[in-house]
């Protein structure tokens, strides 16, 4: 040990990360306590990891971390993570940034400050790459220069800002890969209905509890595209065609557009969200790729609509994973399994309920029937705690049809996980 190089040595308390074990190992001996000033890069402060934390006080934990950073000379990445502090003065919080910003490529930050700043002044921004910032507010972002050259990842949760200077923020990114926005507090102006955001570099897109008029996204690159808990009006994606992932998760839209040029979509993961089934497939039926759909709990628009099975094999050849639950109705179902069709290259198959019926063994029974390549099947189910005698004799028929129908598909790996 005594013949390390105080670099890797550095590299070993790098690797540590949270602050209180770094300060334990490097008073190891004055070689690791050297490695600490000159050559650690990555700080963490988490309330999570030392139960100490909880006890302090404020301003305690300030001179804490102060103390702390100040004794390092090349931090490359400090992230503070306190759950339980309210908020830190104004003043440590600047002066962390202020010490940092000439060498610091990853910031992660989430206590309020009071006064209020914006961190997004004080943070170092030539050489910053990743940063994450969450319970803060950011304005009077000014769009006349490149704030953050090499800015690749950008998260934003609980944080209060214009629709205007986000836009400006992500044209201040010019090389921004992903970009996260949970929970913003979106301030509008009465001139402006929507908000606009344009990013060429953009590849993955992460949006969780918005409620927007409407939202416009151009981004020439971007390959995933993700909306959780978000209530839209208007949703519109313009771009070349590049989206290679798309996951709608308990999202209420009116007008969803992701393009004409679907062709590289290869998954599709859609939950607990209302379709109207022809403009939806639609929307995908370009994309000759797509490897996996998963249709999660989903309600169609017409109670009469079905998801079309011979399309789905017609249109999407090369699917290998398959993911339904949705509620089944007998005359829908019934002209579904007449339909001709054959899922060749399909090789996990996800079936699932809410609310258990006869149905669904003929369903599993039909589906598995036009899989002839299936290696696993995993189902789904709903079980209530209050189970009338009718539900118990349904789920024991289910039962029943399962084990009879596996001994024809022995070849195939069958799981059920019940809620």
């Amino acid at each position: 040990m005594e013949h390390l190089p105080v670099e890797v040595i550095g590299n070993i308390l790098s690797r540590l990360g949270a602050a209180r074990d770094v300060v334990i190992a490097s008073a190891t001996c004055r070689k690791w306590r050297e490695a600490w000033r000159v050559h650690l890069h990555t700080l963490s402060f988490n309330s999570n990891d030392w139960p100490v934390y909880h006890e302090l006080t404020t301003s305690r934990l300030e001179i804490l971390i102060t103390q702390t950073i100040f004794q390092t000379t090349g931090l490359q990445c400090l992230s503070i993570i306190m759950d339980d502090v309210d908020e830190f003065s104004a003043a440590p919080v600047i002066a962390w940034l202020m010490y940092t910003r000439e060498s610091l490529r990853q910031l992660h930050y989430n206590v309020r400050t009071s006064p209020t700043i914006n961190i997004i002044e004080k943070c170092g921004r030539q050489k910053l790459q990743v940063l994450n910032l969450s319970h803060n507010t950011i304005s009077g972002i000014e769009p006349s220069y490149q704030r953050f050259p090499c800015l690749k990842s950008l998260s934003l949760s609980h944080i209060s800002i214009s629709a205007l200077d986000l836009s400006y923020l992500l044209t201040a990114c010019p090389k921004v890969e992903i970009l996260t926005l949970v929970s913003l507090d979106i301030a509008m102006s009465d001139a402006q209905a929507s908000m606009e955001l344009n990013s060429p570099s953009l590849k993955d897109l992460s949006v969780e509890a918005i409620s927007l008029e409407k939202f416009i996204l151009e981004a020439d690159s971007l390959e995933k595209l993700q909306l959780k808990d978000c209530t839209l009006d208007v949703f519109e994606l313009v771009g070349k065609g590049t989206l290679k992932l798309l996951k709608i998760d308990d999202v209420s839209v009116i007008h969803l557009d992701i393009g004409e040029n679907t062709e590289n979509l290869e998954v599709v993961d859609v939950s607990n969200f209302t379709i109207m089934w022809t403009k939806f497939h639609h929307m995908i039926s370009k994309a000759s790729r797509l490897r996996g759909l998963r249709l999660w709990g989903v309600v169609f628009d017409d109670e009469d609509e079905i998801v079309d099975m011979e399309t789905i094999s017609v249109c999407f050849p090369q699917l290998t994973h398959l993911s339904l639950c949705y509620d089944l109705k007998e005359v829908p179902l019934q002209y579904s399994l007449q339909q001709s069709f054959e899922f060749k290259n399909v090789i996990m198959l996800e079936l699932g309920w809410t609310v258990i019926t006869d149905l669904f063994s003929q369903w599993v029974a039909g589906l598995l029937e036009r899989c002839p390549h299936l290696r696993k099947m995993i189902i789904n189910g709903v079980v209530s705690e209050a189970k009338s005698h009718e539900e118990c004799q349904v789920l024991a028929n289910f039962t029943t049809s399962i084990v009879s129908l596996m001994r024809k598909y022995s070849h195939v790996d069958v799981q059920f996980e019940y809620e």
